[in-house]
């Protein structure tokens, strides 16, 4: 599934093509993801203009600029056309969403459509330019969710209230990790992959993270000494940035905005190698389960 870095890489080729331009019409081809797409969201968003593209984890926040005059067509009846508001989007499973300067004609899995007229202009008219930003999800785990939340109050949503540091947030160190790893009895894999100390750590990037780390899977997080912790740290943030420079991991769905591969994958010492040599010992790299998720690692350079 799309983990931080595919959600990161597919921000910020969304950032340059619909920051700025305004949605003029929504086609919504199915309701039934993850959470119901509520019946209102063609009248929510058509009209505004897209602000920021942002990211929290491994959600997508598209901030939605109140459309001018108001309500649609300059009816302002509902209070939340006249305030800014949040489109949030999750990937889920195998969701996708990109820009298509001509888009081709939708497909089965093809479930959202905003249609955006750059700089503000108006999509559709002769000649007039449009885009397409599109929401593709094949098994439908993804969301895409309106709040009219301000951004002051964006971090207490329901869904964004419980989530642990951002990875590159400076306040992220050994220190942190050690801290609320205390009193901890859950594997160091488990406990990361938790999100509730720190976010986007997903499956792939776990494994990656602990064996630069030096740090057996298996390990009880609370166990962990400050010197460890601080080992773990710059390995997370070493492994996501790289992954991200990398254009994201791409094993079965994920494409970028622009419908680019990434190749991280190509660069990875010890997931989906069971049984290969390790690249620095030789050793066979190992695979256990660990809740109900495949965990790959060096039985020698980790310990």
């Amino acid at each position: 599934m799309p983990e931080l870095p595919e959600v990161e890489v597919t921000r910020r080729g969304l950032v340059p093509h619909v920051v700025g331009c305004r949605i003029v019409d929504v086609t919504v081809r199915h309701r039934g993801l993850r959470w119901p797409v509520e019946p209102e969201l063609e009248a929510r968003l058509t009209g505004r203009t897209i602000g920021r593209v942002e990211r929290r984890g491994k959600y997508l926040l598209l901030e939605c600029l109140p459309r001018a005059g108001g309500g649609v067509d300059g009816d302002a009846a509902d209070p939340q056309d006249a305030a800014p508001g949040w489109l949030l989007v999750h990937l889920g499973m195998t969701g996708t969403l990109r820009v298509y300067p001509d888009p081709p004609a939708p497909g089965a899995h093809d479930h959202l459509d905003l249609m955006l007229a750059p700089d503000g202009g108006t999509a559709g008219a002769a000649g007039a330019p449009r885009m397409v930003l599109r929401f593709r999800d094949p098994r439908r785990f993804g969301a895409i969710l309106w709040t009219p939340l301000a951004e002051s109050d964006l971090p207490e949503h329901p869904l964004l209230r419980k989530l642990g540091i951002e990875p590159f947030d400076p306040r992220f160190d050994g220190a942190w990790l050690h801290r609320l790893t205390r009193g901890r009895s859950v594997a160091i894999k488990q406990a990361l992959l938790a999100g509730d100390i720190v976010v986007g750590v997903g499956n792939i990037y776990c494994s990656e993270s602990l064996f630069r780390a030096g740090i057996r899977p298996t390990t009880p997080a609370g166990r962990l000494s400050l010197a460890r912790c601080e080992k773990l740290a710059v390995a997370v943030r070493e492994t996501l940035a790289e992954a991200i420079a990398r254009g994201g991991t791409t094993l079965r769905d994920f494409v970028g905005s622009d419908g680019s591969s990434g190749y991280f994958q190509l660069d990875c010492l010890v997931y989906d190698r069971a049984g290969e040599p390790c690249r620095v010992c030789g050793t066979p790299i190992r695979q256990i389960v660990q809740g109900q998720r495949s965990t790959f690692y060096c039985p020698h350079c980790q310990h």
